[in-house]
């Protein structure tokens, strides 16, 4: 039998061992996961709301998009479609996901009415508003780091990941990468303009998909938050 040429064994032995290696690389890199940054650990849970739904809606054991949409919804269809678009139509197949929109008691007809404008008979199970009086709004508002606040008719464009530990989530650094090489000042994100696309589309999409490995990692075993949680809230503390 013919011996194989030295040549020849060295080039199968490369590719055999080269994806090996590659996949070694990899590895490593599922167990540096970063996850997506704690802000606030005091995000109240949704007492004294009554909501559109026939179930109890609470923030506890979800992953919730929070909007505030004031007492004159319809108003702000643009911000809603946006948050209907680019969040809800992507995300609304993952487990436990929410979006619940805040609004006062006696704007139910208004609720209903947007609820009209942005649905093109999709699947809204995942899409709830709850209504409340104005001092519970924004006592509810007030749980949360904001970087606007809430107007007189208590509507903010800005919305807010909340996790399932009643945790709000979101950048604590928030530079670009040619701001980080010029050694800028860091500046946090605590919330998302729905009424910019691109930082919806990009920035928060990024954030959401972010969070739902996390999770997906912690049913796997895989992933222990507790000591980065300390040091993100110890960080930002109010």
């Amino acid at each position: 039998m013919k011996k194989m040429p030295l040549k020849t064994i060295l080039v199968l032995c490369v590719l055999f061992f080269l994806p090996v290696l590659f996949l070694l690389f990899l590895y490593p890199s599922t167990h540096n996961y970063n996850p997506l940054d704690i802000v606030n650990d005091k995000v109240s849970e949704l007492q004294f709301f009554s909501s559109d739904s026939d179930t109890d809606i609470q923030l506890k054991d979800h992953i919730t998009v929070l909007g505030f949409l004031g007492d004159d919804p319809v108003d702000h269809v643009i911000a809603a479609s946006n948050l209907k678009e680019l969040v809800y139509d992507k995300f609304k197949g993952f487990k436990k996901f929410q979006i619940v929109i805040v609004l006062p008691r006696g704007s139910e007809a208004k609720a209903s009415q947007l609820q009209k404008e942005i649905n093109n008979y999709d699947d809204m199970r995942f899409w709830h508003y709850i209504f409340g009086e104005a001092n519970d709004i924004k006592a509810l508002f007030s749980s949360l780091k904001y970087e606007e606040s809430l107007d007189e008719s208590l509507f903010t464009d800005h919305i807010f990941i909340v996790d399932k530990d009643l945790a709000q989530r979101g950048r604590t650094d928030d530079r670009e990468d040619k701001e980080k090489e010029k050694n800028q000042a860091i500046y946090p994100l605590y919330s998302y303009d729905c009424i910019e696309v691109a930082e919806v589309k990009n920035k928060m999409s990024d954030d959401l998909r972010i969070l739902f490995t996390e999770y997906r990692q912690k049913r796997k075993g895989k992933f222990d938050s507790s000591s980065r949680r300390a040091e993100d809230l110890n960080a930002n503390d109010k």
